[in-house]
């Protein structure tokens, strides 16, 4: 029952992650490396859907494009590390509970 029900909570965030890890393979290298700041955009949201969920997740990567512009100064900027880790990623950038599968 546990596990049914972390699955349905956390299939938003997967379904996110999916989304972006396909535009990450299609799309973003029509573009090339064009992104001003490291990690680009793309990667910035899909880390931030990964450890804080959708809804903060797409705030975060929102705010980050809106900085992405030609006259941005760039450089690194990391998405801050969450101070509960009660997710784990498995090899494909899927967020699955802790202790449930990696792989």
């Amino acid at each position: 029952m546990r596990r049914t029900l972390l699955f349905v909570l956390l299939l938003p965030r997967n379904v996110c992650v999916a989304i972006l890890s396909a535009y990450r393979s299609v799309v973003s290298p029509l573009y090339g490396d064009v992104c001003r700041y490291y990690p680009s955009c793309s990667h910035f949201t899909l880390q931030a859907i990964q450890r804080f969920g959708v809804i903060r997740g797409v705030w975060m990567g929102s705010r980050r494009i809106a900085r992405c512009h030609p006259w941005a100064e760039g450089g690194i900027d990391d998405v801050p590390s969450s101070l509960r880790q009660r997710y784990e990623l498995t090899r494909f950038g899927f967020v699955v509970a802790s202790g449930h599968g990696k792989g």
